[in-house]
């Protein structure tokens, strides 16, 4: 499995607004922890640790 950098969202705005609402309300500090509660739980999904370094490469 590689990483997928094309566009890949079946509705990416929803997506972003849904990002959003899960932040209202939190503080900065509680926001950073959602993010990396969000990152953890996605990194499992995805399973993969080559995919994972893939991405942290893309994300520099």
């Amino acid at each position: 499995m590689t990483l997928i950098t094309t566009p890949n969202l079946e509705a990416p705005d929803d997506f972003y607004e849904a990002l959003i609402e899960a932040h209202q309300g939190l503080s900065t500090e509680e926001s950073h922890a959602f993010n990396a509660r969000l990152v953890l739980v996605l990194a499992n999904h995805i399973g993969s640790l080559a995919v994972l370094r893939e991405a942290f490469a893309a994300a520099k």
